[in-house]
């Protein structure tokens, strides 16, 4: 029935502040952009930014968050780029491939992540996750 993901909406406090993060710091490509909200592609993927009064002023407890894909040969000069903006860690790595757990302005959680679902399925094989299936 599904046939893919076909976009993230994140709210935000601030437009202008959220839209050059995507766009300057993490380098998501504008699409369109208007009073209350922008179009962004991540790669092929399409992101949405909606100003939400509602939007949360803390990040969540919980470990929910969207990951990015990084070439590997650009993953170093990324995390050295996250850095030196000071964006805001959550979490260190501590899984297959290089990654940098990160907060946006808005406090949503994100990876960038060198990798994708089967370089995870191929280590998980070598060690498995408690009770881990495979289909």
């Amino acid at each position: 029935m599904i046939s893919g993901v076909n976009h993230i909406t994140l709210s935000v406090r601030n437009l202008e502040k959220s839209f050059d993060f995507y766009t300057t710091i993490l380098g998501c490509q504008p699409i369109a952009k208007w009073k209350k909200g922008a179009y962004l592609l991540a790669g092929e993927f399409w992101l949405c930014l909606s100003v939400d009064e509602l939007t949360l002023s803390h990040p969540s407890q919980e470990y929910t968050h969207i990951a990015f894909s990084v070439p590997i040969q650009d993953f170093d000069k990324s995390k050295e780029r996250l850095i030196a903006a000071g964006v805001q860690q959550w979490k260190e790595n501590s899984s297959e491939g290089e990654s940098i757990y990160i907060l946006d302005p808005d406090n949503h959680k994100l990876e960038l992540h060198v990798g994708n679902l089967w370089s995870r399925i191929a280590a998980t094989k070598d060690n498995p996750y408690e009770g881990m299936e495979f289909f």
